[in-house]
């Protein structure tokens, strides 16, 4: 079954990786509805993550909640730009 998902780069600032990363692996709790999984890889000067929801319905409404992009601020407070998305159907293999 097909879920929808963004797949994302974030460039932190000098010395922020930490943080950010630690900011975006927090449990706020917060029940996302629709939420299935996400992970973040650390590569270097940048970090590598993937937030995969149920369906893109479910994406939307995450990333229209007034309490998600509360969230985006203070992670983008951390960056030295913009992350760069990847949004679209996302298939699961090897399970």
């Amino acid at each position: 079954m097909a879920q929808f998902g963004s797949v994302f780069k974030m460039k932190p600032k000098a010395g922020k990786k930490d943080e950010l990363l630690k900011m975006a692996m927090r449990d706020d709790g917060r029940d996302v509805d629709g939420f299935v999984m996400g992970h973040m890889v650390d590569a270097g000067d940048e970090i590598w993550g993937i937030a995969v929801f149920r369906d893109e319905a479910s994406y939307r409404k995450n990333a229209d909640d007034p309490k998600q992009h509360e969230e985006f601020l203070k992670m983008r407070d951390l960056l030295e730009t913009d992350p760069e998305w990847h949004d679209g159907t996302v298939e699961t293999m090897g399970q």
